[in-house]
């Protein structure tokens, strides 16, 4: 197999020039095609990465106890290789939908690539409400590697995705080959305050946590300069997976479960790591970048200019270029 770093010309239909190839020429996306479990909301999404990505999103089972099994929502891999694959997480209260630009760009470079939504984000099934804690979410990632993957991955984790990358990395050091980190939460300790809330309270944060203004804010302060249509389409895509009915419940456990804090873990850390960031983050400071850096025993950074808080909707072409050569490492004989 050839690994290669030629990705697609520019072009004004996506972020940073990014273009259909003729691979996805030959996608055809209705509403039809969308799996039944989505919200009806992805109807109204115009972004067609997100359109078309939507229409990959699968439900598999996860056995997280001899008694419960959960149906774990994934994007799966076109192709299987014989390197090892890449595992794409996405940040908090996110989906798998992050990655709608990047990663059709790492598959046709001939990564194999998998996005998977953390326990209680995303699209899994969770009407029977499982635990949503740090070590249920741990737990129920390893039963997902344990089941699907079976080889040691590179585990790719945005924003708060990187602690939970972190903390998977350090309790389950043989699944995880490498570390990808990208403008990483992970100096925060937990939710703070916020889980002592009583639960009327909590449930009147979760309820603002969704509303399309607050999170149009929060799309809007993640990228640089986004048109109006943009951000709010973008928003919408961000927000689709809270449409479920148990986003509320499962984001309330969460909350109220303290969150994660791996300050403590980073330099347990043993895997080779590479840290990319956008230089013009207004969400995590671009100090924190440095910090890691110094902290982390194996780790590289890479900076991406003119880019906001998740470079792997923004910058996809850039995020692709240094994943793939990141991988490419490994098999520097491969052609």
């Amino acid at each position: 197999m050839m690994l290669t770093t030629q990705l697609p010309s520019a072009g004004a239909a996506a972020p940073t020039g990014l273009r259909p190839t003729s691979n996805w020429r030959r996608f055809k996306v209705s509403a039809d095609g969308f799996p039944s479990f989505l919200p009806k909301q992805v109807e109204k999404i115009k972004d067609p990465f997100a359109r078309k990505l939507a229409t990959r999103i699968e439900r598999v089972p996860v056995q997280i106890s001899s008694e419960s099994c959960i149906m774990s929502s994934c994007v799966k891999p076109t192709t299987a290789e014989k390197t090892n694959p890449v595992v794409l997480l996405h940040g908090f209260d996110g989906s798998c939908l992050e990655w709608r630009y990047t990663l059709p760009l790492l598959e046709e470079v001939g990564l194999e690539t998998w996005a998977v939504d953390i326990l209680g984000w995303g699209f899994s099934n969770l009407e029977r409400l499982p635990p949503c804690d740090v070590a249920s979410k741990r737990d129920h990632l390893q039963q997902f590697w344990m089941s699907y993957i079976k080889r040691p991955m590179i585990l790719v984790g945005p924003s708060l995705g990187a602690a939970v990358a972190i903390d998977f990395a350090v309790n389950y050091p043989e699944a995880v080959h490498k570390l990808i980190l990208i403008d990483a939460s992970v100096y925060a300790e937990g939710t703070g305050n916020l889980s002592k809330l009583p639960n009327s309270v909590a449930y009147a944060g979760v309820y603002l946590l969704k509303s399309t203004p607050l999170r149009f804010y929060a799309t809007n302060l993640s990228f640089n300069g986004l048109p109006f249509s943009t951000c709010l389409d973008w928003t919408h895509v961000g927000r689709l997976h809270c449409a479920l009915p148990w986003w509320e419940d499962t984001t309330v456990n969460f909350m109220k479960s303290g969150g994660y804090n791996v300050c403590s873990l980073i330099e347990e850390v043993k895997q080779k790591t590479l840290i990319i960031w956008g230089e013009d983050d207004q969400i995590i400071d671009n100090k924190l970048a440095v910090r890691l850096h110094c902290e982390l025993p194996n780790a590289i950074i890479r900076q991406i200019p003119n880019c906001g808080h998740l470079p792997h909707v923004e910058k996809p072409k850039d995020v692709a270029k240094l994943i793939s050569e990141f991988v490419q490492a490994d098999y520097p004989n491969v052609k």
